[in-house]
């Protein structure tokens, strides 16, 4: 018999249909700020993000099911021991994370954030000429399921679509132009909208930095829905008071909450949330999640292979 914690918000129908594939193991449910480390250290399975720095008392753990995509928290040394296999949720946030930033880009393109503004202050005023979707260059820094969910869109609405991405692999016929990452520099100046859409890892950690950010087309929209860590937020800051970028739609931010001090609040031609575009804000995010968690845990039981398992080094994956 196995002892499967579960931290994920199981609704009595997802319940039953987790333990229907083994009826013998002993099930947990609980909140994530519930877990304790005696909680952890007899677990065998832990689905749902418990608190990382518990997972040093994981003496038995052989498998951990992030509820989320990104899981940067757990791969570092140290924290989760190297035997256990730790798996994600990648598949489950394209749809509720895509149309959040296409519901930002047309938000920032056609003013509608200045319109709220001025409603909420009782002012009738034209705030002057807006832009176009159609006949824009997109440009996608990340591929996956987010990234192509976007470019998707995107391509829909009548935009020209680049992606640059890790690894070699057949251009989607939704994307117009494919090129591995060391190409970045060499098609970021084309680009009128540039969404970020990547982990947290050393390679992406700084990577639009001033340099990057002043080697931006002028007038170009940065959407990053991907780690705060990408982006230099006070380079970001200045490019967008001094004109040099149309507007930013920022989710996640380096460190959150974003400090109710930064500059970053009051500049008009940026959207700030509150890294919310995928969590269960969406109601099929949250079915595709405990779906995926479901099947991987048919995986564990039945002794075959994971899916989304993640490679620790990358941090994606592999």
């Amino acid at each position: 018999m196995k002892k499967i914690l579960i931290a994920v918000p199981f609704e009595e129908d997802g319940k039953k249909r987790l333990e229907s594939v083994c009826e013998q193991n002993e099930y947990l449910y609980i909140s994530a700020d519930k877990v304790t480390a005696e909680d952890i250290s007899d677990a065998d399975a832990v689905i749902g993000n418990v608190p990382a720095g518990l997972m040093k008392h994981a003496k038995k753990l052989e498998w951990f099911q992030s509820q989320m995509a990104g899981v940067d928290p757990y791969i570092k040394d140290g924290v989760i021991p190297e035997r256990v296999v730790i798996t994600n949720v990648t598949g489950a946030f394209g749809l509720a994370i895509s149309e959040h930033m296409v519901g930002c880009v047309f938000e920032l393109y056609k003013k509608l954030h200045l319109y709220r503004d001025n409603q909420n202050n009782a002012v009738w005023r034209d705030m002057g000429s807006v832009k176009q979707i159609e006949g824009q260059t997109v440009l996608t820094v990340g591929l996956g399921n987010i990234g192509g969910s976007f470019a998707k869109k995107m391509k829909a609405l009548g935009a020209y679509t680049i992606a640059v991405k890790r690894r070699p692999s057949e251009k989607p016929e939704y994307i117009d132009e494919l090129y591995l990452s060391d190409m970045l520099d060499s098609v970021l100046p084309r680009a009128d909208i540039v969404a970020l859409c990547m982990p947290d890892t050393p390679e992406t950690r700084g990577m639009f930095s001033a340099q990057r950010i002043s080697h931006m087309k002028d007038g170009a929209t940065l959407v990053n829905i991907g780690r705060g860590s990408a982006v230099d937020t006070e380079a970001l800051s200045d490019a967008l008071e001094n004109g040099k970028l149309y507007g930013a739609a920022l989710d996640v931010f380096e460190k959150e909450p974003l400090e109710p001090e930064n500059r970053l609040w009051s500049i008009p031609n940026a959207i700030i949330t509150p890294h919310i575009s995928g969590f269960f804000h969406l109601r099929k995010t949250y079915e595709n999640i405990i779906d995926i968690c479901i099947r991987n845990y048919e995986n564990y039981v039945h002794g075959r292979p994971f899916f989304n398992v993640i490679d620790r080094e990358t941090g994606y994956c592999k």
